[in-house]
This record gives C-alpha cells, sequence and structure tokens, in this order.
C-alpha cells in the first residue's frame, strides 16, 4: 500500500453546628451569650479532571462510540491524524464531512468509512452524529483492505450484518470468558469477509489527475510533517509548484496545502503535549521548529492557547 493518509460532583458544603448550651448550674444560671454565627467552612477545591485521552495506538483492539472520540474538543476527531493500525467508522446517525488522503467526502446514516493504518484522515463530528469507531489493533493476518473506503449501506440487512459483527466483538471484548479474545479475532475475520464482499459497492473516488496528487500529498506529509519542510519542500519532491499543490487541495478538499500540513503538525502537538511530560522546548524540535518561540506563536495562533496553557487547560 502506498496511500498512508491525531465529574467530579464537589462536595456539599456543610456547616458547623453550633454546640448545644451546658446544663444550668443548680446556684446560678448562668447569663445568656448571643448565639454565635455558625462558621462558613471553606468549599473544598474540585478535584482536577483528567484530560481526557487521546485513543490509544498501542495495538490493541477497542472499540469507541463516535460522541467519546470528540469528548474534549472538536480538533480529536476533526484535525489530521493517523493509526499505526486499521480504523473503521460505523456512522448511523447524522452526517458531516470526511477526509480520507487530501480527499473530502461527505457521509450520512449508516455509512461506513475503512481508513487503513498510518492513512492520515479527519472528519466532522456534529451533536447529532452517532456511531462506533472500530481500532483493529494488530491486523497483517485479516486480510483488509489496503485502501480506503467509503460504503454508503443502504439496505436494512447489510446494515444489521455490520452492527451484529460490531455489537459480538464489543461483548468478547468486555467478556472475561475462555477464549474471549480468540472469539473477538474471528468476529474481525468476519468483518474483513463482510468489507470485502461490499467493495464493489465502495466510494473509492475519482482517479483524476488532482485527486492523485492530493493522495501522493497526503503521503508525504504523513511521512514528513514532522521534518520542518514546508508546502514549497513538499511541491518540490512532488514536481509542482506550490500554487498548483494549493490549487489542488481546494479542488480536493476544500482547505490549501498549507493548512493541511500546519493541521497534521498541531494535532501531534496537542497529543504529545497531553500524553508525554516531555518540555516543550522538546516537543518543538521533535516536530521540526527551529526554536521553541516559533512554535510557541504556530500553536498558539491555531489553537489561541500557548502550548503551557494548553498542558496546564487539558
Amino acid at each position: 500500500m502506498t496511500a498512508k493518509i491525531f465529574s467530579a460532583t464537589p462536595l456539599s458544603l456543610y456547616a458547623n453546628r453550633i454546640p448545644k448550651a451546658e446544663s444550668a448550674a443548680v446556684s446560678a444560671p448562668p447569663a445568656e451569650r448571643p448565639a454565635q454565627p455558625p462558621k462558613a467552612t471553606a468549599r473544598p477545591a474540585e478535584p482536577r479532571r483528567a484530560p481526557q485521552p487521546l485513543p490509544a495506538d498501542d495495538g490493541g483492539l477497542r472499540l469507541v462510540p463516535i460522541q467519546r472520540l470528540a469528548q474534549g474538543g472538536r480538533w480529536r476527531v476533526e484535525a489530521m491524524r493517523s493509526y499505526n493500525g486499521p480504523v473503521l467508522y460505523w456512522f448511523t446517525r447524522g452526517q458531516g464531512r470526511v477526509t480520507v488522503g487530501g480527499v473530502t467526502r461527505g457521509y450520512g446514516a449508516h455509512n461506513a468509512i475503512f481508513v487503513p493504518a498510518g492513512a492520515m484522515h479527519g472528519f466532522e463530528a456534529g451533536p447529532q452524529s452517532f456511531g462506533i469507531a472500530l481500532f483493529f489493533g494488530n491486523a497483517e493476518d485479516l486480510g483488509l483492505p489496503q485502501e480506503p473506503m467509503h460504503l454508503r449501506v443502504r439496505d436494512a440487512i447489510p446494515q444489521g450484518e455490520l452492527s451484529n459483527i460490531l455489537d459480538q466483538i464489543q461483548r468478547e471484548v468486555e467478556a472475561a470468558k475462555p477464549g474471549h479474545e480468540r472469539a473477538a479475532r474471528h468476529y474481525l475475520g468476519l468483518l474483513s469477509v463482510w468489507l470485502e464482499r461490499h467493495a464493489g459497492a465502495a466510494e473509492t473516488g475519482r482517479s483524476g489527475a488532482y485527486h492523485r496528487l492530493a493522495r501522493r500529498y497526503a503521503d508525504l506529509l504523513e511521512d514528513g510533517f514532522r521534518s520542518g519542510q514546508g508546502v514549497a519542500d513538499f511541491a518540490r519532491a512532488l514536481g509542482v509548484t506550490p500554487t498548483h499543490l494549493t490549487r489542488v487541495c481546494r479542488n480536493t478538499c476544500g482547505r490549501s496545502a498549507s493548512d493541511l500540513l500546519h493541521d497534521r503538525v498541531i494535532f501531534e502537538a496537542r497529543r504529545m503535549l497531553l500524553e508525554t511530560r516531555l518540555p516543550v522546548a522538546r516537543v518543538s524540535e521533535q516536530l521540526g521548529f527551529t526554536s521553541p518561540a516559533y512554535f510557541t506563536r504556530a500553536f498558539q495562533h491555531r489553537t489561541g492557547k500557548t502550548p503551557s496553557a494548553f498542558r496546564r487547560g487539558a
């Protein structure tokens, strides 16, 4: 494959109880003292919420609801990213746009989108978007497609087949029964067969020159976004001018070549700031920035926060 396309409930406020008056002495009752107002107790500090982790890219099989993927910010699904293993998105409600390999299409209810390992992609997830994301993990022996697939499943029978397979995988993943991992693996094999049988109905996209160039740019970008190269460098490697490359990207996905590059870099920066303890300067270096100051300006321009503020507020 050549295509590679990122509450705690606050404690209640309790007031100290007023101590009961002691019994009056037999000889002489003490003078009455005015009742003291109860001392207000300080509201305990709310525990800091742990940052919502991004989907783990550790090679493990897992299923995640679409809505949960988007918790913590729309950038978690909309920004360009890739995973080490294949992913299947099964949208059961809602609509939006999905970009895979530099090409954008609309999706709706009962759309299945298969993204191969390493494929750069992102999608819109509105409040009415529901479904499940299946991260295959190590899928080398499953016979999965080598190219992205977009299936608009209109018939009820194949819709039910796919939903049932995913439900069975979920049950086995959550089960503690003997052999549950092997059973889940067999259901993944059935899912691979389901994809193969419906491949003929998949939208593979037009194969025009613009789409081919957009996919090649997505390949190079995914391989080299940490290198510090700019659009001019990628365009030179593709044998075109930066202006033509931007024209192509606007045609295939509605975004400039520079926007796709910066989107991919800043997603990775967010991931590193959330999931590692690397100093900001080290994150900047690993992403190919010439200086931490330049990285901070670029990050703040895209997110509205400095890298340190983003990490603190996560």
